[in-house]
């Protein structure tokens, strides 16, 4: 089931997702509709607030379908190591259109558990790094716009409040 992108503005993508604690072939079935709505919007993650569901899961596969092996889930995901600085211009399935330069860093390694509840680590660098990083955001209640300038970032709010008032939002 491909389920659509909450935008901007809708309250769950500025909510602390809950914690899953449940590992059940309904999980399962949600990761599965995850990945399919991912590449529906044509992303390389997906965090489950990003379609309406606080929880704490986000599907990851920086190939966009070409290597099998590199799709990841993440499920109760935490970054317990960062080094290292790259700047990139970044967008948003929740916010269409948009792209800013933001600073991440450049590694990250990623502690979770898969689909099953069994515990894992992973390490990324680059486009991986950062899509952990924009991912667990998510999971946190912020979007990448939390780490532009107050400027830039108001300067998107109005522009997302003018098309909100034409409808097209």
């Amino acid at each position: 089931m491909i389920y659509p992108v909450v935008k901007y503005g809708d309250p769950v993508l500025e909510k602390i997702a809950a914690p899953v604690t449940v590992f059940d072939e309904e999980l399962k079935k949600l990761v599965d509709d995850m990945f399919e709505s991912m590449y529906a919007a044509h992303g390389v993650g997906l965090a489950a607030p990003q379609i309406g569901i606080s929880r704490r899961i986000a599907v990851i596969d920086i190939t966009f379908k070409e290597d099998p092996n590199a799709k990841l889930v993440l499920i109760n995901p935490e970054i317990i190591h960062k080094e290292g600085k790259q700047t990139q211009n970044e967008g948003c399935l929740s916010l269409p259109e948009f792209r800013e330069p933001v600073s991440r860093a450049r590694r990250a390694t990623v502690r979770a558990q898969d689909a099953t509840g069994k515990f894992f680590e992973v390490s990324g660098e680059d486009l991986l790094a950062r899509a952990f990083q924009h991912e667990i955001d998510h999971l946190n209640g912020h979007l990448y716009i939390a780490h532009i300038s107050g400027l830039k970032r108001d300067l998107i709010k109005r522009k997302v409040r003018k098309l909100v008032k034409a409808g097209e939002w």
